[in-house]
């Protein structure tokens, strides 16, 4: 068995099996004619459940076989221009190609001794962020796996600088209170909860028609809080919701936060790709004054998963993550100025999915990736002049990055808990059919079809074909319920 371990005499073999699944997937995806085959639960899990894992094949050819059986004829591609739900991009090859040296090396990015060279391309594409982002000087901050875990730390630094500022709360988390819109990341209330601070302390804010956090209600929570004894922990702005890709008034909530005290965290997972643009990155003035900025490579900079970072204006905030082991990184390396990752991180052993990055800039270039991020938004404002053309269709509000929420509307029928049943119907037949994938979400308590738009490759052609699928998918399901009531 010694064969399959990766060192200096297996390099050959290495080569060749890896040689043999690049090729099977590059076949894969040169021959993929859909997003998606249909298959369901049922169809797919027998074949996996009839897998002895305890008896191996012992054959790299056989084993990618069965995989093609049991994974890569099924799997949903997001490569495919008629992908369009989820958050979900496709990658770029230089970023694949750093995702195959760092599997290989396998270095682990939480001490110096494991990593080298390693930690210090992570910690120059965090000061390359930091830069774009015009944090300051003193800024820092570490690659996570995804912005859930960001802005998990980023709410714990806030909780622990807002204790050690309020003494007298310092013993009470639950009097601590988080501000962020109802249409903010579920992160947020997750976050919450997971440190303490109790299901009441997250306060939601209404957004505008535009759906942006609306800063008067903001500013009348924030003083309802301080009336009420409790303590503002922190303000979650988001530049790029999930649904609406809406953008916070962060000038404006940035001087509410000074006014009162309170972390400003911006939750960038999604639209952070501003940061390479080179037409759009006005978008995100007034992040520059954040405390803390959520950012996910993986979203809007075309990088395999997973890719994010959590930054902070002030290094000195990462103590908070910082605890010692003698037999990791003990408290003298940082006397002797040893560069140790974990340091600053909630993870100890972590991939260094900082090279995906390093590899995208060396061969691309920032304003390379910021132009295929601008190629999407400016593809979802043709969709939504099509969708807001189209009486078949209710278009929620004109997007200011790359998402698009919206519902048939069939004719003759008024309805609305009918008209949801149709929107649902049409999405589940769409999938069933893997002609197209598109996403769901509730706007006012009433089902609504969501368009993710992060492939270049899609066109508007793709789109109105998808809009007429969905139409006649709905209209079916209309004209089924009349057949059986008839």
């Amino acid at each position: 068995m010694r064969s399959h371990l990766l060192n200096d005499t297996t390099a050959e073999h290495y080569r060749r099996s890896v040689t043999e699944g690049i090729e099977r997937v590059a076949a894969k995806l040169a021959a993929t004619e859909r997003p998606f085959t249909g298959i369901t639960v049922d169809g797919l899990a027998p074949r996996i459940d009839a897998v002895d894992l305890d008896t191996p094949l012992l054959d790299t050819t056989a084993a990618l076989d069965e995989l093609e059986e049991v994974y890569l004829r099924d799997a949903v591609y997001f490569h495919h221009p008629r992908y369009l739900a989820h958050l979900n991009c496709p990658v770029v090859i230089p970023a694949v190609l750093g995702e195959a040296v760092l599997s290989a090396v396998n270095s682990s990015l939480d001490t110096w001794d494991q990593s080298a060279g390693g930690t210090l391309i992570e910690r120059k594409l965090i000061d390359w962020t930091t830069g774009r982002l015009d944090l300051g000087p003193a800024a820092d901050g570490v690659f996570t796996s995804g912005g859930s875990q960001s802005n998990l730390q980023a709410l714990l630094l806030a909780r622990e600088e807002t204790k050690s500022g309020h003494a007298d709360h310092a013993e009470h988390p639950t009097n601590m209170r988080v501000f962020a819109s109802e249409v903010s990341h579920f992160s947020v209330r997750k976050s919450a909860t997971l440190l303490g601070l109790g299901p009441d302390a997250v306060v939601t804010i209404p957004v505008d028609r535009d759906k942006r956090m609306q800063t008067v209600a903001l500013a009348r929570e924030l003083e309802r809080c301080r009336e009420n004894g409790l303590t503002p922990m922190a303000v979650v702005a988001t530049a790029g919701t999930t649904d609406f890709g809406s953008i916070d008034p962060l000038p404006e909530i940035a001087e509410l936060c000074d006014r009162y005290g309170t972390w400003m965290h911006v939750d960038a997972a999604y639209g952070c790709g501003l940061l390479a643009s080179v037409k759009n990155r006005h978008l995100l003035d007034g992040i520059e004054r954040a405390d803390s900025v959520t950012v996910d490579y993986h979203k809007s900079f075309f990088q395999p998963v997973s890719s994010s970072a959590v930054l902070v204006r002030d290094a000195a905030t990462l103590r908070h993550a910082t605890y010692h082991a003698d037999y990791l990184n003990p408290r003298r390396m940082v006397t002797e100025r040893i560069p140790n990752q974990v340091d600053k991180s909630l993870q100890t052993t972590r991939r260094f999915d900082a090279l995906k990055l390093w590899m995208t800039l060396r061969v691309m270039g920032a304003d390379g990736v910021g132009q295929l991020f601008d190629e999407v938004c400016d593809l979802a404002g043709r969709a939504w002049e099509l969708l807001a053309a189209d009486p078949r269709f209710d278009v929620v509000v004109e997007p200011r990055l790359s998402t698009l929420v919206f519902r048939h509307i069939p004719a003759g029928v008024t309805d609305p808990a009918e008209i949801d049943r149709a929107n649902l119907y049409a999405r589940k037949a769409l999938f069933a059919s893997g002609d197209a994938i598109v996403a769901g979400t509730r706007v006012g308590g009433r089902h609504y079809l969501k368009f993710t738009l992060l492939n270049p490759e899609t066109t508007v052609d793709d789109i109105s074909a998808v809009l007429d699928l969905i139409a006649d998918h709905a209209e079916q399901y209309l004209g089924d319920i009349l057949d059986r009531a008839s």
